[in-house]
Order: structure tokens, then sequence, then C-alpha cells
């Protein structure tokens, strides 16, 4: 048995999420179902992380245990064939022995995006979020997000429903940026919450448009409390963006 590691996009609009449930329509479901459509194997698929309802990936990865004699070129063709037109797989290469996509992973990037505008996106509507604030300064917002980069206990920006051992976690790097209307917040780390980055993306967006001033962003980590920070901005403006690993 050979393991392989797929990387995959998907829009995640339609989707229940990543993971497989009962009578819904998710991306784990539909890598297995179009897997077993061209190899002839039941499997179950290891991710790098498990994207919520609306979340969507530019670079999710995905662990598969394989007996199949199809090459990666053939598997790639073939999956592209019959998935829906929401997801893709970008690429297929073999991986070390185990291989397992969420204990493997070593960092992972998110990108999330705003809209900053009076009148609200049309065509991109399902991938940012909209917020038309008076204005958005995105160099405050970066200002602030700097109290962030390192490790830290991360429990303010956690929301409860998937309680882990540990909030502590390790951001290396967060950058806020603008192109025109849309501001992105790029986040890397070791390891993220459940909602973490949607709530730093609404946390900063309250020193971005004024309501908060840029110190206040180190205090609400300091309380590790989540009801001191932001909102949870919404689902749809969240990519996972990429995710890495040691080289084999």
């Amino acid at each position: 048995m050979r393991s392989l590691r797929l990387t995959i996009a998907y829009d995640g609009t339609l989707f229940a999420g990543w993971q497989v449930q009962p009578e819904l329509r998710t991306v784990q479901g539909e890598i297995e179902a179009a897997w077993k459509q061209i190899t002839g194997e039941e499997t179950r698929v290891t991710a790098s992380g498990r994207t919520d309802a609306g979340v969507h990936a530019h670079g999710q990865v995905v662990g598969v245990a394989t007996d199949t004699s199809l090459d990666e070129a053939r598997l790639l063709r073939g999956l592209n064939a019959v998935l829906p037109s929401d997801v893709i797989v970008r690429e297929i290469v073999p991986a070390l022995p185990g291989f397992h996509a969420t204990h493997d992973a070593l960092r992972k990037t998110y990108r999330y995006h705003i809209h900053h505008s009076r009148v609200r996106p049309l065509f991109d509507r399902n991938f940012v979020w909209h917020l038309p604030a008076k204005f958005l300064d995105e160099a405050a917002m970066g200002r602030a997000g700097e109290a962030l980069v390192g490790r830290h206990d991360f429990a303010s920006f956690e929301t409860a429903g998937s309680e882990r051992a540990s909030t502590v976690r390790t951001i290396s790097e967060l950058t806020v940026s603008r192109d025109g209307e849309r501001v992105t917040i790029a986040v890397t780390g070791d390891g993220f919450l459940y909602n973490m980055v949607r709530s730093i993306a609404g946390t900063l967006a309250e020193v971005g448009r004024g309501a908060k001033p840029v110190e206040w962003v180190a205090e609400v980590l300091a309380a590790r409390d989540r009801t001191q920070a932001g909102p949870t901005a919404p689902p749809q403006g969240l990519v996972l963006w990429q995710v890495e690993y040691a080289e084999p």
C-alpha cells in the first residue's frame, strides 16, 4: 500500500463543511465518492484541517492510502473528470509511508477577505465579508495584529464547539494588505483553534473601523476570554490557503 498527498481546492458555498455528515453534502464525501468511482476502493481520507460550512480552500491537503495501480497523472485526470464543478484536485504526489495530512502538517496559512465598500459586492459575494464601514484602516489593523505574532494562549479567539486540550498556539506571520476595495488578512501558524482566524478577523476589523484602539488587541489576547474579543467574522471570507509539510 502506498501513500499519496492530494492538494485540492473548493468553493465551500454549497457544502456543509469538510467532514462527512449523514444526509449532508460535504467535501470529504465528494472526494471519497470520486475516489471509489475511479479506483474501486472505499477509503477514509485524512485532511490537514476541517473547514466549516461556507469556508473555502485553495490548498487543502488530503492524505490517501491506496493499493490502486493507477499512477498520479491518471488519478488526477480521473478524479477531476468525475468531481463536481466546485471541487478540483490541483496536484497528486507520493507521500512518505503512513502520511497523515492532519498530524504531519507543520504550518497552515489562512487568508480572510473583506470587501470594504458602501456598495455590496456581486460576483465576489460568496468569497468576502462585506463591511460597509465609513473607513477601514488596514495599516492600523496590521499594527494591532503584531500583538498576536508569537506563541500565546489564544483562548480569547476560540469559540465554543470544539474544545482542545490546550489553547496555546504559535502564529509566525500575520499581515494585512489592501488591493482596492479588498482587504486581506493573512495568518500563518502551527495550528488554529475553532473559528480562531474568523475571530481574529472580526477583532482586527474593530480596530480598522476605529471602534477600538490598536493596543486593544493585546489586551484581548491577555484576557483569555472570548467575550472580550470582537465578533466572529462570517465564514465566506475565509480561505485555507496553504499547508506546509516536511520534505520527504
